[in-house]
């Protein structure tokens, strides 16, 4: 009794963490505190500083002074509105766009090239390619694929799937593809990282079940790597919602993101409080809908 009563005594200490253990574990996260404090907290309460300023009466283009003119949401809203629908509609076409071709893909490497050394890390190496070239470069090039006198315009036409007059380049379709090209491997990385750590056995059962291969898919397989989708489609999603170098180089004046009215605010107009404005009404739009998005599709596993 008296050696249980002195093991019952000793448990409480040796579970609670020391105070020294503590001050060890503050001292870790304050350099990642730091740097989240510095080069986030920071420029977003100066964002948010900025998108209330007026402008000086009597100064120079550019000019502003502090103050709280919630008109400027106002007038942001009002006046870019479409560029944010069309910001949303197509992030959330290319989102999905890169779901139903990166699934197939992460599914491929995942499971039928399970145990094939060589070649699923060559099907991985694939995936990862676009990665080695710059972001730019890329999606110039996708302009030239889809470019008037490219070869898929040429076979489109005469297959007379575009008309012969039509055209690719310039068009929500060609600001889309480069979307959905662009951030495919943000999509199909997670997806491959869910699908490799399925057990092959739950789908093994499945057969045993008397369950055909899309009735395992349906009922084992996409359930168990829907953590994976959710990662994926998050990756996707939030920074095709601002992008503006794929509507610049594969747009044209219809096809303007929210994106490119940020940047047109900023460093051609000098509308700082207006680029500002915009700036957070995309950042809580994103975090509304990413929230929203989550708690719908469950966050056990997410990452």
């Amino acid at each position: 009794m008296s050696v249980l009563a002195g093991l019952g005594g000793a448990a409480p200490a040796a579970v609670a963490p020391t105070r020294r253990a503590r001050s060890g574990a503050y001292l870790l996260l304050a350099p990642g505190m730091a740097y989240l404090g510095l080069f986030f907290v920071v420029p977003v309460v100066a964002l948010l500083a900025t998108s209330l300023y007026v402008p000086v009466p009597g100064g120079d283009v550019g000019q502003f002074q502090p103050a709280f003119e919630w008109r400027n949401y106002v007038e942001a809203v009002t006046t870019y509105w479409p560029q944010m629908v069309r910001s949303f509609s197509y992030a959330l076409i290319a989102t999905v766009a890169a779901l139903l071709i990166g699934y197939p893909m992460a599914y491929v490497i995942a499971v039928r090239a399970r145990g094939r050394t060589f070649l699923q890390g060559m099907l991985l190496v694939l995936v990862i390619a676009p990665f080695f070239t710059s972001f730019i470069l890329r999606t110039i090039a996708w302009k030239q694929i889809l470019a008037d006198e490219s070869l898929v315009v040429a076979v489109m036409r005469a297959v007379s799937l575009l008309p012969p007059d039509g055209r690719l380049t310039a068009t929500s379709f060609a600001v889309v593809s480069g979307l959905t090209y662009n951030f495919l491997p943000f999509m199909t990385l997670p997806i491959y990282a869910s699908l490799e750590r399925l057990d092959p056995r739950l789908m093994e059962a499945g057969a045993d079940l008397y369950a055909n291969g899309p009735t395992t898919f349906w009922k084992v397989t996409l359930p168990l790597s829907m953590p994976g989708v959710v990662s994926g489609t998050l990756l996707t999603f939030i920074p095709a919602s601002g992008d503006y170098v794929n509507s610049v180089l594969l747009g044209n004046n219809t096809t303007t993101m929210i994106g490119q009215a940020i940047d047109s605010r900023f460093f051609k107009v000098s509308d700082y409080p207006t680029a500002a404005a915009l700036s957070v009404i995309l950042m809580v739009a994103i975090l509304g809908l990413v929230s929203a998005y989550v708690r719908r599709a469950g966050t056990e596993d997410l990452l």
